[in-house]
């Protein structure tokens, strides 16, 4: 008889290995933040996570090449891991960790997030989503009858929107207001807002803004399964921004985005940005507006002029 191993529903990780993954994670982020270096966390990063970090780390190297002199290592403790039963890969798990890049009590004591992506027996784990949440916003998740994590597939009708929509919805309700699905705040309907104000001509520039859906591959969405029946899905979306000046004008760029610039400003200046998001979704038959992001995180990934 043959046994398929990538079919078998097994633990994503063991305690010691989610342990491993987020301790390599983090001595290599504080290597590549000490000197200013993409390629001594290259290994470790993936996805909306990865994409951000590099680009912030490729535009340091060029604006300050002798590395970080303000740097502070980052120490991620008191993790607690969040490890679903998957078949086959990827496989995935999160950690929910205390950093010290807080203070330990009151409104600004907050956990940090992470999400950590294994791609097949042979590669190594890495972080590929990070949110940063009050404790107040961390939800309880449910476990089976081992204490394992339940998933939320893609496709899933048991949550108001299937993880797998999340970005496309998103990506739509940035551009029209629609669907009405997301609850009002900082990185919803006050994001428009701020939008809408860089549209308005400032000395004749022109902004304009472009959102494209990513769902698949490194990018694809997570969730797991929260105690009111919803989830807690991580999702990414990638934006363009492009600013366009009268002639005999220039739309400025700041340093971090001439050091990832290709092309010249003539009177255009184009940014590509990786959007990462964690968003709170009601279960199935709950009431509306049922998708509130409690957690975002973005970075210009690369810049163009012309």
């Amino acid at each position: 008889m043959t046994v398929h191993g990538e079919l078998e529903v097994v633990p994503a990780a063991t305690t010691n290995e989610a342990a491993q993954a987020l301790d390599d994670f983090t001595d290599a982020y504080n290597a590549a933040d000490r000197a200013y270096d993409p390629a001594l966390d290259a290994a470790q990063v993936t996805g909306a996570l990865g994409a951000i970090n590099q680009a912030g780390l490729k535009a340091r190297s060029v604006t300050s090449p002798r590395g970080n002199s303000q740097h502070r290592s980052l120490e991620l403790t008191d993790a607690k891991f969040h490890v679903p039963k998957k078949a086959g890969w990827p496989r995935w798990f999160l950690a929910d960790t205390d950093s010290n890049r807080d203070v330990d009590s009151g409104d600004r004591d907050s956990r940090w997030l992470v999400v950590f992506v294994k791609t097949g027996s042979d590669a190594q784990w890495e972080a590929s989503y990070l949110a940063i949440l009050s404790r107040s916003e961390v939800p309880r998740f449910r476990t089976d009858q081992d204490g394992y994590a339940l998933p939320v597939g893609t496709d899933s009708d048991d949550t108001a929107v299937a993880p797998g929509q999340l970005s496309k919805d998103y990506a739509s309700y940035l551009r029209s207001g629609k669907p009405e699905r997301f609850v009002a705040g900082e990185a919803t309907s006050e994001w428009r807002e701020r939008r809408e104000q860089k549209k308005t001509r400032r000395s004749g520039v022109v902004t304009e803004f472009v959102d494209q859906p990513l769902n698949s591959g490194q990018f694809a969405p997570l969730g797991l399964v929260t105690d009111d029946g919803g989830a807690l899905v991580f999702f990414s979306m990638r934006y363009y921004e492009r600013q366009t000046a009268p002639a005999g004008y220039r739309p400025k760029a700041s340093p971090d985005e001439k050091a990832l610039m290709t092309g010249e400003i003539k009177n255009t200046l184009t940014k590509e940005w990786m959007s990462s998001q964690a968003a709170k979704v009601a279960p199935r038959g709950g009431s509306e507006p049922s998708v509130a992001i409690v957690g975002r995180l973005q970075g210009v990934t690369s810049a163009k002029g012309s």
